[in-house]
């Protein structure tokens, strides 16, 4: 291939202006509209996901700038080269300009290197990619080196003397260094100019300043890098959150009997149902014991957070209020040493729990809550909210003294224990109810209902109160609630546990 600085040859031509120009405003048009998209790419620099769309962008932008730039270089032709370094004056020096800001390339420049008088030709641009006084003479082959990256010398060396000795074409990058300092990489293109007896005559090249285009392309690969260890990281973080919450839950799925002997028994049920909004889990429990007197050990509980770290913290609370139950420990007493064990944990955290002992041989139900939704009584198709003893969430504070209720149940009754986030809470009860109003929260305060105020849960729970009376098992009561609950755009999740006095 002729070089297209040698007077030998003449200069190719520029393609008709029209053409280009039409190019250049397509090329205009089309960085608009993807600087639209950039500025509606998510600022947010801890987002990997939202760092990576707008490396993404960048790098579109830079590329189409640089396409511009280039389109406009063909439609004006070649710059012109200059003729004699040595006789410049020194007030036509040009001092060297570094890359503007932004830009993913300074300028394209251009050589030609004669083997035959060991002569260099440099186009101007060359010199402003290197950062060299114009009127300095341009470094031979022998001389290039001298301005690259030491540790890419033989690189640029290999590739010369391929194109040299085996005639092959030049197409590789290396880093140079600017008497300034500043390191930039330059890619080279380049083939050899042979002589009428096929010997090579002289090599010319073009040399392009991609440090810009490879930063933002680093850019674009360490945030998409960081991006997919971040959905790793949570995949597998969720895995070990599901695993560790089956194996702390309940296993028994349909219905459950407790005590498992005595007629005064309790038909249980219990569903978790999980946030719509989120991937991670919550620490939403509920659970269910016999105890060695005989008595049932009721709990549902929230922890405060979602993941690994939660639901752990969910099973020492699970296992703690399990072994002091089996001493003996009273609701309102427990609830008491649960604060205090979540108030001394490494791992600062909020909970809400509410923990019911029932004696089959009288039918009393005796519980405590901690900032907790209170329990729903049903019975004969109307329902109503317990009035909840004194309570505050736990490791809200040190020392917290907790209040116990009780309450006799009747056969047939049936008793609901749930967490919040089962609706939204910009859910707005209805009007009409079909339960006594006299028993309803009314009386009290939001703070005082179940302790989290999620009034809509609680109007819709007791609005079922007609078909509880109608099912035959708890299990079919647990299954009303997933049917009217289980479809809603939950932010949270919720758990529901449903235990039914043997008639």
């Amino acid at each position: 291939m002729p070089s297209h600085l040698s007077a030998d040859h003449p200069a190719a031509q520029p393609p008709p202006r029209g053409s280009v120009d039409a190019l250049i405003s397509q090329t205009r048009r089309l960085r608009g509209e993807v600087d639209a998209v950039r500025r509606d790419a998510p600022a947010d620099g801890t987002d990997p996901e939202g760092r990576w769309q707008r490396a993404l962008c960048d790098l579109a932008m830079h590329q189409l700038s640089d396409l511009d730039e280039h389109l406009a270089q063909l439609r004006d032709g070649p710059p012109a080269v200059p003729v004699e370094h040595e006789a410049a004056a020194p007030t036509a020096r040009a001092v060297p300009t570094a890359p503007r800001h932004g830009s993913l390339l300074s300028r394209v420049g251009s050589a030609e290197w004669n083997l035959l008088t060991d002569e260099a030709t440099w186009s101007g641009e060359l010199y402003q990619i290197l950062g060299r006084d114009p009127a300095a003479p341009p470094l031979t082959l022998d001389e290039l080196p001298s301005v690259v990256l030491e540790q890419d010398r033989p690189r640029l060396t290999a590739m010369v003397t391929d194109c040299l000795i085996d005639a092959k074409p030049i197409d590789g990058e290396f880093r140079i260094v600017r008497p300034d300092g500043d390191v930039r990489t330059v890619h080279v293109m380049g083939e050899p100019v042979l002589d009428t007896d096929g010997s090579t005559a002289s090599m010319w090249a073009v040399l392009r300043d991609v440090s810009e285009l490879r930063r933002s392309q680093r850019t674009v690969s360490e945030t998409r890098d960081s991006l997919q260890h971040q959905r790793h990281f949570a995949q597998t973080e969720r895995r070990l959150a599901v695993e560790l919450q089956e194996a702390v839950l309940p296993p028994w799925r349909g219905s459950l009997r407790l005590p498992r002997q005595g007629p005064e028994t309790l038909d249980l049920a219990a569903r978790y149902l999980p946030s719509s909004t989120s991937e991670l889990i919550g620490g939403d429990w509920y659970d269910a014991l016999e105890l060695p007197s005989g008595d049932t050990l009721l709990s549902v509980g929230d922890l405060t957070g979602r993941g690994v770290t939660v639901t752990s913290g969910m099973a020492m609370m699970i296992g703690a209020l399990r072994g002091m139950a089996v001493a003996g420990t009273e609701p309102g007493q427990l609830m008491a040493w649960l604060n205090q064990l979540l108030d001394a944990s490494v791992q600062p955290a909020l909970g809400s729990a509410m923990c019911c002992r029932y004696r089959p041989e009288s039918r009393t139900l005796t519980w405590a809550q901690a900032g907790h939704p209170a329990p729903l009584l049903f019975r004969n198709g109307t329902g109503r909210v317990l009035s909840p003893p004194d309570g505050v969430l736990l490791g809200a504070t040190s020392g917290a003294v907790y209040g116990q209720a009780e309450e006799t149940l009747e056969p047939g009754d049936l008793l609901l224990l749930h967490t919040d986030g089962l609706v939204p809470r910009r859910w707005v009860p209805p009007q009409t109810r079909s339960w006594d109003q006299s028993q309803s929260w009314e009386s009290h305060d939001s703070s005082e209902v179940g302790g989290g105020g999620d009034t809509a849960a609680v109007s819709r729970l007791l609005d079922l109160a007609p078909r509880f009376g109608e099912a035959r098992a708890a299990q079919d009561c647990v299954r009303m609630v997933v049917e009217e609950f289980g479809e809603t755009e939950r932010e949270d999740d919720a758990c529901v546990l449903i235990a039914r006095v043997a008639t």
